[in-house]
């Protein structure tokens, strides 16, 4: 058992930057592959040569953002709680957390589906969606969204993966998602005749890929999933909850601020939306490393807390600073650079092009700071603080977003509403590195059960 404890706990010891930049590049290397999914899609799409469907699947994406938003609340209680518990050299306690988590996340999930389906085009509408366009995005949310179960599994099995170190594996359970979708995707729009209905379909078979690779990878590889009965399942309910609350809260948050973009966008019309959509997407895939950053720490702070190692984890927290702000900078000259190519292969014109332009050479900027906030929210969600993450959150998305975002965009219109975007983050990332680095200095060890 002290072998298999040892063997899981591999944060404890090595070089802290290592292990950051380990487990960012290869969380980031699926996600980036996953949303290369989102791109081609987009793609695709645009050689059918109907920009509305583009809008379509900006404002279904728009939606889909607040469902999946619920899983990575559970992920990072997954992340949080298992990572403190193999620190703690209690694998037992590991495996049922992790059967928790899975039987918390598909009860979850079937309940939003459930919801948003029956509900699709009242928040559609709500959210500034009109016309053929709205009817589009409602077809598309009506064949996706009840495959949210499927993308729970995988989700949690990745965030299994993720608090014992299994880089490589929680990698690929998103790589395969996206090397799915890759596949099938021009075949369902173009081959197989069915259209824009195709790109909804692709991405259930890619979610089906990952939930299966998922559960393979925890229970026969790492025999990370033990038998539970209904008195665990509501005796380990309460300390998920403690964390996954605030967690989800915390990301709801950007979907949050996504749903406000979209709707400041779509005062400019569809081709703004449109540009929207590629820039969110392009956003993605260009800061893989920052948008996984929170994430892919997570462990690594979990298990040297659980260990009592403190001066590790403050070392965490700034090389992740460190990493973020050389990745960001490489990012952002890069987009800048080839910036007329980029907007060339998806044919953004006029306003579309307009906001992709302000994106490349200004608003991309602002993700140093956001990256900046997920490494504070990764301190706070695994120490102890989901409240402090959400805090932060909400005043990025939910105080500053609207009217950073609607005041430049007055004054700059259409691309002034990108630089609203960076403006907030540039804001709350300062004030979330500073309250999260007073926390880590009054850090105390945790307690032992």
């Amino acid at each position: 058992m002290a072998d298999a404890a040892s063997e899981k706990a591999r944060f404890l010891t090595g070089s802290t930057m290592r292990h950051v930049v380990v487990m960012t590049l290869t969380g980031s290397a699926g996600l980036v592959f996953m949303f290369l999914v989102d791109v081609a899609t987009l793609f695709w799409v645009s050689k059918l040569g109907v920009e509305r469907y583009m809008a379509a699947l900006g404002f279904a994406w728009t939606i889909q953002f607040f469902t999946i938003s619920t899983g990575i609340g559970l992920m990072i209680a997954t992340v949080a709680l298992i990572s403190r518990a193999v620190g703690q050299g209690r694998i037992g306690l590991a495996r049922r957390q992790a059967s928790a988590a899975l039987v918390y996340n598909m009860i979850l999930q079937v309940i939003i589906a459930g919801a948003v389906v029956s509900s699709r085009h009242e928040i559609l509408a709500f959210a500034g969606a009109e016309g053929e366009t709205a009817k589009d995005a409602a077809q598309y949310l009506l064949i996706s969204v009840p495959s949210l179960p499927l993308i729970a599994l995988g989700m949690i099995g990745s965030a299994v993966l993720r608090s014992i170190g299994d880089a490589c594996r929680s990698m690929f359970v998103t790589m395969s998602a996206g090397l799915v979708a890759v596949i099938v995707d021009p075949v369902l729009i173009f081959t197989a005749g069915l259209g824009f209905d195709g790109a909804a379909w692709g991405i259930v078979m890619s979610r089906f890929a990952a939930a299966l690779i998922g559960l393979w990878f925890v229970r026969h590889t790492h025999d990370m999933l033990g038998q539970i009965t209904r008195d665990d399942v509501q005796a380990l309910l309460r300390p998920f909850a403690a964390i996954a609350i605030p967690a989800i809260a915390t990301q709801l948050a950007t979907p949050f601020g996504n749903y406000i973009l979209t709707r400041v966008f779509a005062a400019y019309g569809d081709g703004a939306v449109a540009g929207w959509a590629v820039v969110s997407r392009v956003a993605v895939l260009a800061f893989g490393g920052i948008f996984s950053l929170s994430g892919a720490i997570g462990g690594i702070i979990g298990q040297n807390y659980g260990a009592g190692h403190l001066d590790r984890v403050r070392r965490t927290f700034i090389d992740a600073l460190i990493f973020c702000g050389i990745y960001t900078a490489i990012c952002w000259a890069t987009l800048a650079l080839f910036r007329y190519r980029i907007v060339g292969i998806f044919g953004l014109e006029d306003v579309s092009g307009d906001v992709m332009f302000a994106f490349l050479l200004i608003g991309s900027s602002g993700y140093m700071f956001s990256g900046a906030i997920f490494v504070s929210n990764a301190a706070f969600n695994n120490l102890g603080r989901p409240l402090n993450s959400a805090l932060c959150n909400w005043l990025r998305d939910g105080v500053l977003m609207l009217p950073c975002t609607y005041l430049l965009g007055r004054w700059l219109a259409a691309p002034g509403v990108v630089y609203g975007q960076a403006l907030a983050a540039m804001i709350v990332g300062g004030v979330a590195v500073a309250w999260a680095w007073r926390f880590l200095g009054r850090l105390q060890p945790p307690a032992r059960e």
